[in-house]
């Protein structure tokens, strides 16, 4: 009877953690199904749990006319700015795993005409300590963007910029950096970015929607980007990923992208020693991916932005779950889906927007009127009987009640998050959030 009894509690101790492994496929549906019902977003998204994808989901676009749309779906691929550098790092890692190159070799090796080539190394690129200036910094960027560079024009740029501090004593992220490295493993493979991309990752892990891009080719099943602006999807414009190399060139879908952080965490791309040196921060940065946490829970990653494509790329591991979110439109700021889609991957209490009550009493929007400040803006927030309204540089914006303490203002895009016990507010974007206060 004993053994019996720890054999039933045993088993039922298993359904239990198995059950809480689980993840709300229902839920994550509902939140995005949400967002896409009320123009928000569009995009894709793909989970993996211990190795196995677990949701994949596409909502909205992949082209956006006045005479034609193209319905997205989970094969759908984006750009993914600079989530590329974690491919960029990884075949360096692997160089060094050949004993090709030292993380301590100069740049000089290789461009010995570059400012302090002879004092930045590999290791202070991947760290983003080089100090090089960005080249799509200060260099009129959005006038060229569009318009291929050979590497002899790129160099140029940045040997005419200069420094920005001394290598080694600071950091500061910079595309000039894995734009290097990414010719620095075209150098020592004796081929281009596209073929050691092929032939050390993505042949491998059989990534076939995974690449280096050229012009976007709708008929490929390749997004455009499009930005939202009064209520519509305005097409952005084109980058010639040539520009980019190893800095943001790549085309993927949160598939494949999936497939390739969970191929390197289960060191199939390089070594446990590489990666922990991977993952190894100085002053908040690792060696082509940064330190998250989601409460107590560590993670390890990219996020990437090109053109109006928005990319994030993580990894928990000791949950031992990925996530991958591309986009090539959004509205609802990229937080709040990230920190949804985590709280209910974490079966965390979430509550789906718009789900709610969407009427507020007058009475109810009190404790939110006022004028709120901060360095760069000024907002007063008033009422008009059920409408919450507010104010700034002599705009008017209308707000929408999303759920408690939570407004927008779709046209706009912005989005009105009220603290009323502390007497803030936070005003989001897609990828900005201003802190002003409450005057007293």
């Amino acid at each position: 009877m004993k053994k019996a009894f720890w054999v039933i509690l045993l088993l039922a101790l298993s359904i239990f953690t198995s059950n809480g492994q689980n993840i709300n496929v229902t839920k994550l549906d509902s939140l995005l199904n949400t967002l896409s019902a009320k123009g928000l977003a569009m995009g894709s998204l793909t989970i993996s749990k211990n190795g196995t994808i677990k949701y994949q989901k596409a909502i909205g676009y992949s082209l956006v006319s006045d005479n034609k749309k193209v319905v997205a779906n989970i094969n759908t691929k984006y750009r993914i700015g600079s989530a590329t550098k974690m491919f960029t790092a990884v075949m360096i890692f692997q160089l060094l795993e050949e004993s090709k190159l030292k993380l301590d070799q100069k740049l000089k090796t290789y461009f010995p005409d570059l400012p302090n080539a002879d004092k930045i190394t590999i290791r202070s690129m991947l760290y983003h300590r080089s100090g090089l200036h960005d080249y799509t910094h200060d260099t009129n960027f959005p006038d060229w963007m569009d318009k291929p560079k050979s590497h002899e024009e790129l160099l140029k740029i940045i040997k005419q910029k200069g420094s920005d501090f001394e290598p080694g004593t600071d950091a500061d992220y910079c595309n000039s950096n894995y734009l290097l490295l990414g010719y620095i493993i075209e150098k020592i493979c004796k081929m281009p970015y596209a073929d050691a991309l092929k032939k050390r990752i993505t042949s491998k892990l059989n990534l076939k929607a995974t690449y280096f891009g050229k012009p976007i080719n709708i008929n490929d099943n390749e997004s455009t980007s499009y930005k939202y602006s009064n209520n519509n999807w305005t097409k952005e414009k084109e980058t010639d990923l040539s520009i980019h190399g190893g800095a943001g060139s790549i085309v993927s879908t949160p598939t494949d992208m999936v497939k390739f952080i969970d191929a390197l965490f289960s060191n199939k791309l390089i070594s446990k020693a590489s990666l922990a040196k991977m993952e190894t921060m100085i002053d908040d940065y690792g060696m082509g991916m940064f330190p998250n946490k989601y409460g107590d829970k560590p993670s390890f990653g990219h996020n990437g932005r090109i053109e109006e494509f928005y990319s994030a790329l993580w990894y928990f591991p000791k949950e031992k779950l990925a996530f991958a979110y591309c986009t090539n439109g959004i509205c609802y700021p990229r937080k709040d889906i990230i920190e949804g889609l985590l709280k209910i991957c974490f079966n965390e209490p979430f509550l789906i927007p718009f789900t709610k009550n969407a009427t507020s009493q007058g009475e109810e929007l009190d404790k939110y009127l006022g004028k709120y400040s901060s360095d760069q803006i000024v907002v007063n927030c008033t009422k008009d009987d059920t409408k919450l309204l507010l104010e700034t540089r002599g705009k008017f914006f209308e707000a929408e009640k999303i759920s408690d303490n939570y407004f927008m203002n779709a046209e706009s895009g912005y989005f009105f998050e009220f603290y009323p016990d502390k007497g803030e507010l936070q005003i989001k974007e897609t990828d900005n959030i201003y802190h002003l206060k409450k005057a007293n």
